[in-house]
């Protein structure tokens, strides 16, 4: 029996995260873990209504009004998600999640991470995942990946200097906290990203069994 764990995917936009999520996921279920799969900003009725005016492209706002929403999205998505299923013994994936804020609030809009640090602290208390696997890649490549597969959404938009600033503050956070958040190349080969995220989950997978 393994005991439950939490499971954050993370990367700036065309990293492949979305493709790795559904193997990650498959990965787990076939070593008959309860999975519950969401993501963010969204998760609950009211975090999917917060996700659709976050990324609407006809929607602006301030900066700190922005990181206000996806901490109140991700209140609600711990409340009513992510806490209920750990405590039922179920793994919980989530597409996204804090560090996404640090990123993109922090590193794309320039927001202070004190601020973000207080939120983080206020809305999850000492609950942090217990593996984030961020996919890495040149923000260049991303662009284009995105541009190749879909419309861009509020933040896909962004110029490229500000999703080389998302890949920064990325990476300051991965060297920041180096035992919970594991970096891939996003670059490689599908399969060998794949490869990857299955080594780290077989390295959690028996944690959780000891």
């Amino acid at each position: 029996m393994t005991s439950a764990k939490f499971i954050t995917l993370e990367g700036i936009d065309g990293a492949g995260k979305t493709t790795q999520l559904e193997s990650l996921v498959k990965w787990l279920r076939e070593k008959q873990v309860t999975t519950v799969v969401t993501r963010e900003p969204g998760g609950t009725p009211l975090g999917e209504q917060l996700r659709a005016m976050l990324l609407d492209n006809a929607v602006t706002m301030h900066a700190e009004t922005e990181a206000l929403l996806m901490f109140a999205a991700r209140r609600e998505h711990l409340d009513k998600v992510i806490i209920p299923a750990l405590a039922q013994g179920s793994w919980v994936v989530s597409d996204r999640f804090t560090d996404a804020s640090f990123a993109y609030q922090g590193g794309g809009r320039g927001l202070q991470w004190e601020k973000l640090e207080a939120l983080e602290s206020w809305t999850q208390g000492l609950l942090q995942p217990d593996l984030t696997i961020y996919f890495d890649l040149p923000a260049e490549l991303g662009q284009r990946r995105v541009s190749a597969v879909k419309a861009r959404d509020r933040f896909e938009q962004e110029r490229l200097d500000f999703h080389q600033r998302v890949r920064e503050a990325y990476l300051l956070r991965a060297r920041q906290f180096p035992q919970r958040i594991h970096v891939i190349d996003a670059r490689q080969p599908v399969d060998a990203v794949k490869a990857a995220v299955e080594q780290l989950l077989a390295s959690l997978f028996e944690a959780g069994s000891a």
